[in-house]
């Protein structure tokens, strides 16, 4: 019986280190013509509380930090209250840009959590799987993100017209949250501040230094909002409609 206790001591996976999401909720709408994407009710429901629900169940988050226009932040508090998203310790202020708001975020999780989950507060439609496995994948690899393959034909425009068909092959939609260890993700984003680097997502600034970022299984549900068609599609999904 000691022997294989040993045996299934050794095979059964460690839990992942303490893990601390944080909450790009800092955009401004732009596209959504005047609309507050992340206050917009489904079911009489904010879309940052969808957002935000299945981080508070998942048992591998131990701490969410939300990082939101100066605006917002009382009322954020009190969508915090009025859910019960007890795990949320932090509401801080967002920068001029997204990387400024992102680092506001990561320089404030707790020196506890070994990992840092980076999340868009506009993807309401996320689940708790997707969440589970990113994590879980970040533990072993260091860098994580959720990828779903692009399934349409893709075609390079120069002056609105085709010039090139694109192979598909191999290529992804990179979603959230994508997850990393904590010293590297704080090392990345300090790299692109201090070198001006655009970066359009996380994994950018850590590709960036040279960490390699693997992947795991993205869903097509997982959408961002970014403009006013897409909080139809964003209703459907959280009803459950697209099955």
């Amino acid at each position: 019986m000691p022997v294989l206790s040993s045996i299934l001591k050794n095979i059964v996976p460690k839990k992942p280190p303490a893990c601390t999401a944080v909450i790009a909720a800092a955009g401004i709408s732009v596209r959504c013509e005047g609309e507050d994407k992340l206050f917009y009710t489904v079911n009489d429901k904010p879309v940052l509380a969808y957002t935000l629900e299945p981080f508070n169940a998942c048992e591998l988050v131990n701490e969410i930090i939300i990082v939101a226009n100066k605006e917002r932040i009382e009322s954020i508090g009190q969508l915090c209250v009025q859910y019960g998203f007890d795990k949320v310790s932090k509401i801080m202020e967002g920068g001029s840009t997204r990387l400024e708001s992102v680092m506001n975020g990561v320089y404030a999780v707790s020196g506890r959590s070994g990992l840092i989950a980076i999340h868009d507060g506009a993807r309401p439609c996320i689940d708790i799987e997707i969440i589970n496995e990113t994590i879980k994948k970040a533990a072993v690899c260091h860098a994580a993100a959720p990828a779903a393959a692009i399934a349409s034909t893709v075609k390079k425009v120069d002056g609105g017209v085709i010039t090139e068909t694109i192979n598909r092959e191999g290529l992804y939609e990179i979603q959230t949250p994508q997850v990393f260890r904590a010293e590297i993700i704080k090392g990345a984003l300090s790299n692109a501040a201090k070198k001006s680097i655009n970066v359009t997502d996380d994994c950018m600034a850590v590709e960036a230094i040279g960490v390699p970022v693997y992947i795991t299984q993205g869903s097509r549900k997982n959408i961002k909002i970014t403009d006013n068609r897409d909080f139809r599609i964003a209703e459907a999904l959280l009803n459950e409609e697209f099955f």
